[in-house]
């Protein structure tokens, strides 16, 4: 139930962080204004929130796996908000991250 619950919130921190970065992207690149701006700003505020929820108390192993999260949320972001195409090189990029939020979060350790 952990592990659900600590995937759970990598996901939610994603979804915060990449979308507070797009609605800036979004505000300033794409010129939408300062309502985008602000509620990128908000996200993201709300993504740093969310990563102190992990039920693991590392936070150098929570930050350094969510990396790969993040890799692949960026990803899966540019498919659907951008009509992005990912290569089978961004693809491989991503899996071999995901293993690695994997080994690094979810790997048996002893005592």
């Amino acid at each position: 139930m952990l592990t659900l619950r600590s995937v759970a919130l990598f996901v939610l921190a994603a979804f915060l962080e990449i979308g507070g970065a797009w609605l800036i992207w979004q505000g300033v690149r794409e010129h939408r204004g300062l309502a985008w701006i602000g509620a990128g700003i908000v996200a993201l505020g709300l993504y740093g929130f969310v990563a102190t929820l992990q039920p693991d108390a590392q936070f150098g192993r929570i930050l350094a796996a969510y990396g790969g999260v993040f890799v692949a949320g960026s990803l899966l972001w540019g498919v659907v908000a951008d009509g992005y195409r990912p290569d089978r090189f961004d693809v491989i990029g991503a899996a071999v991250c995901l293993v690695g939020v994997g080994v690094i979060m979810y790997a048996p350790r002893g005592g």
